[in-house]
């Protein structure tokens, strides 16, 4: 984006050959007429979503437009310390640049811009969950405000020969009204808490039942990821295979295996023709859905966009996989507070399952159809470690890219965010890897509330980001933030305000959501209250 130019100009007479050797500035250097014009600017990341606002710079030597008036100015889109130390008139004059003071008003740099176009700006107009706390996102909120832990010991089977033997196991639930008997025998448990909270998100955004028929169904998309798919299914299947023979295999083996199933059936049940397909990136699946999901809307392809992660990876295959990478906690003596975020005494994550959908929608629709707004999506990013199958890098760099670039495709400044909803599995190596980044994207982490959802709900894996989505879409709605529950003797490196134990009041100006998942997957959503 360039810098617009008003009234007065600003004489160049030379430039230092130390500064041309800035690779910057060099890249932008104009020899003709010593001006960095407004066309360049997009040639540097650093430039993207800037906007002069009120005065902007003078015009440069030769009446071409979008001159920058001063090394201040230069030091000011830049962001380099070695610079703005140069700026002044002693600066400007050992440069050979004229003070802008002299013949035009100074530069003011807003925030980054934000989108403004009511077809591109996404809003969250319903939610819906299927989790260890019920179906209902009002209940599922208010029990992470208790601080209430959602973990115990795994009754769905026999876990008494496993090292581990609990976990956020979902109990008790019901698809009544949603899914027929004849489906609830045949369906994974994936695909059912898909399908479920699929229609709870709709019901929530005025769009349940008959109500659908008001919009245009070939508008309406779905993108539903996992991070596993139908384990369950898959697990069955297999050992009707070695035991009885593929003629005992079910016919629905296949379809309800792969990821893509919740997506279609859901789309298949509701009519909906639009974009349809899943992601799985493992943990980071939720996030990569949303981010997808919004860029549909971007693009004019659809108005509104189902979007989640669903996961019931609770079976023996699932918890058996991953004590064999050696990921889950063994306190088995007191499960509850086995998830401890950022304490010196975890020792690994908690499997958990469920699955989480938001409804995506543009603005423009949303205000068409009088929606209720409970948020908006500013924007997001994804990126890959590539250094480890399932450890981060210990610099958290491929994470704190991850959040720059979310910040900066939201139009964004670091210093707006007051709220991440971590990632934060209680993992030795992962923790650490995000406090790092977290640090190095905040350098003033002073008014920034950090809390972990998995701590009360453990690691749902492809549905984990859907869940702490709405986790955070609650927390702009209410103004309360839940605690990260189990906080008895922290890192000494996290120095931000983990909203220990107990939930704190916390007006959120800009949240962002991180997840991160096997593979070095790294994804951040960026959301914020809905303003006209």
């Amino acid at each position: 984006m360039g810098v617009n130019s008003c009234a007065g100009t600003a004489a160049v007479s030379s430039w230092n050959q130390g500064l041309l050797q800035l690779p910057p500035l060099q890249r932008l250097h104009n020899s003709e007429n010593h001006t960095i014009s407004s066309r360049h600017y997009s040639l540097l990341p650093e430039f993207q979503g800037l906007r002069a606002v009120a005065a902007t710079t003078a015009t440069g030597v030769g009446g071409g437009g979008g001159g920058i008036s001063s090394l201040s100015d230069i030091s000011t889109l830049l962001k380099t310390p070695a610079l703005s130390n140069l700026s002044g008139v002693a600066g400007s004059r050992q440069f050979g640049i004229k003070p802008a003071a002299a013949t035009a008003t100074a530069t003011t740099i807003s925030a980054p811009r934000r989108e403004k176009d009511p077809k591109k700006r996404v809003v969250i107009t319903g939610l819906g969950c299927v989790s260890v706390f019920g179906n209902d996102v009002n209940v599922f909120y208010n029990k992470l405000l208790q601080g209430m832990s959602g973990i115990s010991l795994i009754d769905k089977f026999d876990a008494s020969s496993f090292p581990t033997k609990f976990a956020g196991q979902i109990r008790g639930f019901s698809a009544e009204g949603y899914i027929d008997a004849k489906n609830m025998r045949r369906m994974d448990d994936s695909l059912k808490y898909c399908l479920v909270s699929g229609k709870k998100a709709l019901e929530h955004a005025g769009l349940g039942g008959e109500l659908l028929n008001s919009v245009d169904k070939q508008r309406v998309g779905v993108l539903i990821g996992s991070g596993m798919g139908g384990l369950t299914v898959i697990s069955d299947g297999v050992q009707a295979l070695l035991e009885k023979g593929y003629k005992r295999m079910t016919p629905f083996f296949i379809p309800y295996a792969i990821t893509n199933m919740g997506s279609a059936l859901l789309a298949i049940d509701l009519g909906v023709m639009g974009p349809n397909y899943s992601i799985s990136t493992a943990c980071a699946t939720s996030n990569y859905c949303f981010y997808s999901a919004a860029n549909h809307i971007r693009r004019g392809e659809a108005d509104i966009m189902i979007a989640g992660g669903t996961e019931a990876g609770i079976i023996p295959a699932g918890l058996g996989g991953f004590i064999a990478c050696r990921a889950l906690s063994q306190r088995n003596d007191n499960p509850q507070t086995a998830s401890r975020p950022w304490d010196k005494d975890r020792e690994g994550f908690v499997l958990g399952e469920g699955a989480g959908v938001l409804i995506m929608e543009s603005l423009e629709h949303a205000l068409k159809r009088r929606a209720p707004i409970l948020a908006e999506y500013l924007g997001g990013a994804v990126t890959c470690d590539a250094y480890h199958m399932t450890d981060p890098r210990v610099d958290g760099l491929g994470v704190s890219s991850c959040i720059e670039k979310s910040l900066q495709s939201a139009g964004v400044s670091p210093e707006e965010v007051n709220y991440i909803n971590a990632h934060a599995t209680s993992t030795i190596a992962g923790d650490i890897a995000e406090v790092n980044a977290i640090k190095k994207v905040f350098k003033n982490t002073s008014e920034i509330k950090v809390n972990g959802t998995k701590s009360m709900i453990g690691h749902g894996l492809g549905a984990a980001g859907a869940l702490e989505a709405i986790a955070t879409i609650k927390a702009i709605e209410t103004g309360w933030l839940h605690p990260t529950i189990n906080q008895f003797n922290q890192e000494e490196l996290v120095t931000f305000d983990t909203v220990p134990n107990l939930k704190k009041q916390h007006q959120v100006n800009v949240a962002i959501s991180n997840s991160f998942g096997f593979g070095g997957h790294n994804a951040c959503v960026v959301m914020a209250p809905y303003t006209i």
